[in-house]
């Protein structure tokens, strides 16, 4: 990994969120957005002019609470809390390319924060700093098997061989800590005929004790991306974050969601 390429987008993307979301400032954004910015997410229409009109017209008591940052090549993943007076708070994961120091594409997913979970922590509390950045390759591996064959494959007879005695913290507002309680959400689910699928995955990224995956499948019938973050700690899966996010035909552009 480079490290000095990616911590500079990772300041790009922070400068970025800071100047034209939190700060409104619409004449920053040539500044860090490229001129045919391709846009995935539903919530903005195309285009540096897309940007503009949401920002001019959609942010009016918005704020942006960062969680964490970590980034990989030419990517970047932010995770934080897009907090309203007037509407639900909205958990954001959003996944960010550069070229050349401007972002260039962007996709994201959102889910409502609630206001208790089952674990007792919240969607975005828990570790935040990057460390171990020599351990990125082998974090990377680790999680990429775990989401193939569990995820996409349904194969758990080694499942527990991801976790630490079974093991981790969980901040899925619907499922509770370490490997029980994820069996008792899934069972939960069956029992209401629910299935929850990962069929196939776009991209990963990973920054020391970090790994990112952005995929897609089903929760039962609903077309649904998966928007997941693991921490890894001494070859085990420790921690998990996600936002799960429908998908529908509704977008104010012509791009796919991924």
């Amino acid at each position: 990994m480079n490290t000095t390429t990616t911590a500079a987008n990772k300041a790009v993307v922070e400068a970025a969120l800071a100047a034209v979301i939190t700060d409104r400032d619409l004449e920053a954004i040539p500044a860090y957005f490229a001129p045919g910015l391709t846009q995935h997410s539903t919530r903005i229409a195309p285009g540096i002019e897309g940007l503009h009109d949401f920002v001019s017209n959609e942010l009016d008591d918005v704020t942006y609470e960062p969680a964490r940052i970590l980034a990989e090549g030419d990517l970047v993943v932010t995770h934080g809390v897009y907090r309203s007076q007037t509407a639900p708070d909205l958990v954001a994961f959003e996944l960010w390319r550069l070229a050349d120091g401007k972002i260039v594409e962007h996709w994201d997913a959102l889910q409502p924060e609630p206001a208790t979970t089952v674990s007792g922590r919240t969607m975005v509390d828990g570790q935040t700093e990057v460390t171990g950045p020599q351990a990125s390759a082998a974090n990377s591996a680790l999680v990429q098997r775990f989401v193939q064959r569990v995820l996409v494959e349904g194969d758990t007879s080694e499942l527990t061989d991801y976790f630490d005695n079974g093991r981790y913290a969980q901040h899925n507002p619907q499922i509770g800590d370490d490997l029980s309680g994820l069996g008792e959400a899934l069972t939960a689910l069956a029992a209401q005929g629910v299935a929850m699928t990962y069929t196939h995955v776009h991209n990963t990224v990973a920054e020391g004790q970090f790994v990112f995956i952005q995929a897609q499948g089903h929760f039962g019938d609903q077309a649904t991306a998966f928007y997941d973050l693991f921490r890894v700690e001494d070859n085990k899966i420790a921690e998990h974050w996600d936002v799960v996010f429908p998908i529908t035909d509704s977008s104010p552009h012509g791009n796919e969601l991924f």
